[in-house]
């Protein structure tokens, strides 16, 4: 049996049993009378209230509810269930001895990720990022402190900076080249169009893009004839998603970290395993290109691995360990496949409803671009229409319910509520993105509305600085890659609109449009029927 087939990326959502979670919560009862007492300064009787939310058992705080959510539906869905009937836009949620709390207003999530940005710089300590950065040695996923200071500014000032991104655009143009030749072996041969996996095609060509730019080379394997993704791509990139649903999934470990090791949801198994398939590619490539650089062989940096490997400090010695840079690609990969694959998805799914849409965003790649040439970067400032579809479609269905959590370094008060040290700040992509406060007719997906925000020839943009809704992440901890995000997502998108026809299949009056129970992603893959619609010489590339 293939291993990628293994790795399912739904989460875990096997029932405790009424007995086992009185087991749990004795247990955890047990564990607390170990545990020191608050600090004084938080009994002061005359603090700021924390914000509102459902009231806490003694010592496990909301964990029963929490286990409860898991089982019946998701711990997402409750946290905005109960903020709804609450009426509230920020909420604290007691997990043992964390609070976590949730944010659904654009001035409050400003005021944590913008105002008091320093004080909620730090990361929580999760099984899933300790697994994957080997113990926080990365960027994203490790807390506050000296190691993530080394790291933001070998991303920011080596890997992403603007000149770095003009320096690996070449590789960047042969996989959206390999992107259309792609979906045009497909179809080609069929006057009536073929089906295409919408979904295989946007996850591969992300990761496609990142292993040429760490890597230089699109495959582990051997590929396909049609240079799709072969065996050891489709295992990759099935790791990649098993990873990136769990990284920060309210496991129950997490909040009580005593619990790890006990696996009791699964999660250890399946991070362990996905991490192993990510690195059993990685690796050999890191540790035969390290030796290479200490035998003489190289001298110049044809890619991004070259770049972290050739880094020196001050005295000549090199900057990076090998499990830095190695934890560092892990953490790379799994952070840019995601996001732009899945707005590209669910924005052709919305527009193949709505034909008059889809014609717009057609019309205008045909005006700007035409039908003799394939889309480029450089039309990216044109293409406004283009990229109010992917605003919307980020609005209206963002990667995951939260942004990636906060942790607080001190005690503070935001929005008039106390906020202790050490809380989880999460919040809601899917809050900010339909609020009717904020937007008209919410649920709708209405690109024009991105227009009519602009002022007078102003390009859109992808980003969003206001947090009205969520593209990339924003704040000191921030997205570093929000450029080579928003290229990716630019232009895989815009190649699909402009080199194919897309039709919703025979048998389907509608594309469904639900999402999946458990994560964000379209409840099933979108499947449409692509032909051609470019002169064939559009689609001659180099071998």
């Amino acid at each position: 049996m293939r291993i990628y087939h293994s790795i399912s990326i739904a989460p875990f959502t096997t029932m405790l049993s009424f007995p086992t979670l009185l087991v749990f919560i004795a247990f955890a009862c047990f564990c607390y009378l170990f545990k020191s007492q608050r600090p004084a300064q938080l009994q002061k009787a005359r603090r700021p209230s924390l914000p509102p939310g459902p009231k806490p058992w003694p010592i496990v705080g909301n964990l029963p509810e929490f286990i409860k959510a898991k089982n019946e539906t998701s711990v997402s869905h409750w946290i905005h269930s109960f903020m709804k009937e609450m009426n509230t836009e920020i909420a604290c949620i007691r997990l043992g001895n964390v609070h976590v709390i949730s944010v659904a207003c654009p001035e409050i999530s400003r005021e944590f990720l913008k105002k008091q940005d320093a004080v909620f710089a730090s990361r929580p300590l999760t099984m899933a990022t300790d697994v994957v950065s080997k113990g926080y040695m990365t960027t994203a996923f490790s807390p506050f402190g000296n190691q993530w200071k080394k790291m933001r500014r070998v991303m920011v000032s080596e890997l992403l900076s603007k000149a770095r991104h003009r320096w690996i655009y070449k590789k960047r143009v042969e996989e959206a080249d390999n992107l259309v030749r792609y979906v045009h072996n497909q179809c080609k041969n069929s006057d009536e169009g073929d089906l295409v996996n919408l979904r295989l095609v946007a996850r591969h060509y992300c990761s496609n893009v990142m292993r040429k730019l760490i890597f230089n080379r699109r495959y582990f394997g051997e590929g396909k004839v049609d240079f799709g993704p072969g065996f050891e791509e489709e295992e990759y990139v099935d790791a990649v998603f098993a990873i990136f649903v769990r990284l920060y999934a309210f496991c129950i470990s997490d909040y009580l970290p005593f619990l790890r090791g006990l696996d009791l949801e699964g999660h250890e198994k399946v991070m362990e395993e996905a991490t192993r398939v990510l690195e059993k590619n990685h690796n050999p490539i890191i540790e035969s290109r390290i030796q290479q650089w200490r035998d003489g062989k190289i001298d110049e940096p044809q890619d991004l691995l070259d770049v972290l490997v050739s880094l020196t400090d001050d005295n000549g010695t090199p900057l990076l360990s090998v499990n830095e840079i190695k934890a560092q690609i892990n953490e790379i990969m799994i952070a840019s496949v995601d996001n732009p694959s899945n707005v590209v998805e669910w924005a052709l799914a919305e527009m193949l409803n709505k034909p008059e849409t889809f014609q717009k965003a057609i019309n205008e790649l045909d005006n700007v671009v035409g039908k003799d040439r394939l889309v480029q970067e450089y039309d990216f400032p044109q293409l406004n229409y283009i990229k109010a579809c992917l605003r919307e479609a980020f609005r209206l269905h963002p990667v995951s319910p939260f942004n990636v959590p906060h942790k607080s370094v001190t005690d503070t008060t935001v929005a008039g509520y106390f906020i202790p040290k050490g809380s989880h700040v999460i919040v809601s992509r899917i809050r900010l993105g339909q609020n009717p406060k904020l937007w008209d007719e919410p649920c709708n997906f209405n690109p024009e509305r991105h227009l009519q925000d602009r002022n007078k020839g102003e390009q859109v943009e992808l980003e969003e600085p206001e947090l009205r809704f969520f593209s990339f992440s924003r704040g000191r901890r921030g997205c570093p890659g929000v450029v080579l995000g928003s290229s990716m997502a630019i232009m895989s998108f815009a190649r699909l609109l402009q080199g194919f026809e897309w039709d919703i299949p025979a048998n389907q009056r509608t594309i469904d449009l639900s999402p999946g129970k458990r994560d964000s992603f379209l409840a099933k893959p979108l499947l449409a029927v692509a032909k051609p619609r470019l002169p064939p010489d559009v689609y001659s590339f180099p071998s």
